[in-house]
């Protein structure tokens, strides 16, 4: 599978939740999503019509990871990537917006 660095199936729930809280944070990156408010809507509900059809049983763990390592390669950047998995700190003096947004996506991450 290939995001960044993958997403495992057994880490998938972890993943879910981590994104979907940081979707609707508004002061995360992910509430603007790299193309504005259309594109962040998109983004928010392409990711809960996955999550809902994973836990409705409409789509195995596997198939899950796969769709949602796709979502991610669509909306988050490689920075956004690396915080969320752990793999990178998020700047401790952020000088511009993004740093910012870096800086707050860290409470979600899953790594």
């Amino acid at each position: 599978m290939a995001v960044y660095g993958g997403i495992q199936a057994h880490e998938l729930e972890r993943w879910l939740n981590a994104l979907t809280n940081a979707a609707y944070d508004r002061r995360c990156p992910l509430s603007k999503v790299h193309g504005g408010d259309a594109r962040a809507r998109a983004a928010r509900q392409s990711l809960l019509l996955l999550a809902n059809d994973y836990r409705a049983g409409e789509l195995t763990r596997e198939a899950c990871a796969a769709d949602l390592g796709r979502w991610c390669e669509g909306y988050l950047s490689e920075a956004e990537w690396y915080v969320l998995v752990g793999t990178r700190q998020a700047p401790t003096q952020p000088q511009n917006e993004e740093e910012q947004s870096l800086t707050v996506l860290k409470q979600h991450r899953v790594g």
